[in-house]
Formats: structure tokens, sequence, C-alpha cells
């Protein structure tokens, strides 16, 4: 099984790759499958703001589009900023769809620091079917 670090590791090389002419603010992001598949991503701008992707978001459904549909971890990773980057509303609503309540979220920053959540303590009030 991968560690924490290694997850963080694996978002911080998706944010190498992230297009973010406008904000600036490149982000990646890991996330870990049921069986042990890694699916990575990286923050889309658009100069169109509502068509700009999140890095969670472009991870999540990348796993999903490969068929998976229960995910066990997240990390998330910023080279721009100091200590950790959290993932916003929408990408935390998405996360809760394919990984629950107790789906683990790791929030990770260039200084190599990083605090762990579960979606339940990021969104406790979670809109859920199930």
């Amino acid at each position: 099984m991968i560690s924490d670090g290694e997850l963080v590791i694996k978002a911080a090389e998706a944010a190498e790759k992230a297009y973010a002419p406008y904000s600036n603010y490149k982000v990646g992001a890991a996330v870990l499958t049921e069986d042990g598949k890694i699916y990575t991503g990286c923050n889309i701008e658009n100069v169109s703001y509502g068509a700009t992707v999140c890095a969670e978001r472009t991870a999540i459904f990348k796993a999903v589009s490969e068929g998976h549909r229960k995910l066990i971890k997240l990390a998330v990773f910023s080279p721009d900023s100091k200590e950790y980057v959290m993932p916003c509303g929408i990408c935390r609503q998405v996360a809760v769809e394919f990984g629950g309540k107790d789906l683990v979220v790791l929030c990770a920053g260039e200084a190599g620091i990083y605090k762990i959540y579960t979606l339940e303590q990021l969104l406790p009030e979670a809109f859920m079917e199930f």
C-alpha cells in the first residue's frame, strides 16, 4: 500500500503540469482507489473562469472514467502554498460522492507539511443520497 507521503509526492508531480496562467496558483492532486491504483490531476484554468477545473476533480474524474467508484485517499498539493492547500467546496462535494465521509484527505504545500482530515471533517453536512 502506498504511504501518505508517497501520495503527496504524486500530487506534487501532478502540480508541475498545471495550467494556471490567470491565478498563477498551481495545484496537483492524487487519488488512491480501493484496489490500490493512483490517478493524478492538475488544475486547468480558462479565461472564462467557470470553465476552469480543479486538480482534485481532474484526478477523481480520471479514476471514475476508468471504472473506479470507491476512493480511499485524496492528496492535494500546491507549490504556491507555504504550508498546505485545502480543496474547494465543489471538490469536497465531488469527493464525497466517490469516497464517502471517511475519505482521507491529505492537504500539503511546498514546505512538505501536510494535514490529514476526513471528508466528514471538511464537509460535515455533505449532500448525500446514500
